[in-house]
């Protein structure tokens, strides 16, 4: 039988004053990711699009040097993209690259140029094609990294999430998918032997970014 779809917010706010940066996480789909002014009155200034058969293009004001078929040049969301399949196919190192590339998006300190110009330090998308796996997995994969005393296994966190993305009981077999579940799971001991090492040997990285209380 094919699994039920639903319908629910094109965007859902998953964790609100997360610790450490003081915004809020957001888990959606395509319809969220390309809605400029709903992802502005939710104050979202950077969207990290994690699914690979899936693009946007954010750039409203081209470069003037922009003469080809795709245009480049400043937009008004900062925009990240990882590109991993729902489903079998991932390189097994593929969601640890996602959970660093969402923390780095969340610590990165941008230079005072004008090639930066989207500076401000608003709240967070993780999106996909549906909103319903591969977001699901990689913020619930964050929230049980960054929050063990809240979310003490992954599948606490997934839970959670499932909950604030209004996913049901008769979807949660794909919701995510159980290979990026397996996967999230072994990105887990491998991201904290990483942050252990750098906790570990500071001299070697350089100073923390400066991040809200």
């Amino acid at each position: 039988m094919p699994t039920p779809r639903y319908d629910r917010p094109h965007i859902s706010r998953v964790y609100e004053n997360l610790p450490g940066y003081g915004i809020d996480l957001y888990v959606g789909g395509r319809e969220g990711a390309s809605d400029i002014p709903l992802l502005k009155r939710h104050g979202i200034t950077t969207v990290l699009n994690c699914a690979v058969n899936l693009d946007f293009n954010y750039v409203a004001e081209p470069a003037p040097d922009a003469l080809n078929d795709v245009d480049f040049g400043h937009a008004p969301i900062r925009y990240y993209k990882l590109g991993i399949v729902d489903g079998p196919g991932n390189p097994q190192t593929m969601m640890l690259a996602g959970y660093f590339q969402l923390k780095g998006a969340l610590d990165q300190i941008l230079p005072e140029k004008p090639s930066y110009s989207v500076r401000e330090r608003g709240n967070v998308l993780v999106s996909c094609r549906a909103g319903r796996s591969r977001s699901v997995i990689l913020v619930a994969l964050f929230l049980h990294l960054r929050l063990p005393a809240e979310f003490p296994t992954l599948e606490d966190a997934i839970n959670y999430v499932r909950g604030k993305r209004e996913l049901r009981p008769d979807e949660w077999h794909e919701t995510p998918k159980p290979m990026l579940i397996a996967a999230a799971a072994r990105t887990a001991r491998w991201a904290r032997m990483i942050e252990d090492d750098i906790a570990a040997h500071p001299e070697e990285h350089g100073p923390l970014p400066e991040l809200a209380d």
